[in-house]
């Protein structure tokens, strides 16, 4: 049986790699009990010009949500995808476990430089510290055939 905690749980995803990385990360937990929703956020660009059609972003995330959801599907029924819109990332992520009642939201901070990290608005501290959910920092599992 689930820990409670992990019971009902937000994955966001942000990329090809990320979402890969995400599901190998993830997975260790997924029980058959778990319901798991994962999430990509379309980001609005609050004025300023996108850099991608928001068709283009929405297939993206389609497409990322779909994989990890297609390799959690093996432990679990209870898999869901959304494509979700907001100007602030963490916001939006956080805002929609809230809307599905989310146990928690659980994500693999995405390797970065400091350089990036200042320019990003550090999301992984914004996720971990501007929440009053719980927050799981998944661990980085190595790579293997099947994700190649």
């Amino acid at each position: 049986m689930t820990s409670t905690l992990l019971q009902r749980i937000v994955l966001p995803v942000a990329s090809e790699a990320d979402a890969k990385a995400t599901a190998r990360a993830a997975a260790p937990y997924v029980e058959s009990d778990t319901s798991v929703s994962v999430v990509h956020v379309v980001e609005k660009a609050g004025g300023a010009p996108d850099k991608a059609s928001v068709e283009q972003r929405e297939e993206l995330g389609r497409e990322i949500t779909t994989l990890v959801a297609d390799r959690l599907a093996e432990q679990t029924e209870s898999v869901s995808t959304e494509i979700l819109y907001g100007e602030d990332i963490v916001e939006t992520v956080v805002e929609h476990a809230k809307e599905i009642d989310a146990t928690a939201v659980a994500f693999l901070p995405r390797n970065a430089g400091l350089l990036t990290r200042l320019l990003s608005g550090q999301t992984t501290v914004s996720m971990v510290t501007d929440t009053d959910l719980p927050v799981i920092v998944l661990p980085e599992i190595e790579e293997d055939a099947d994700d190649e």
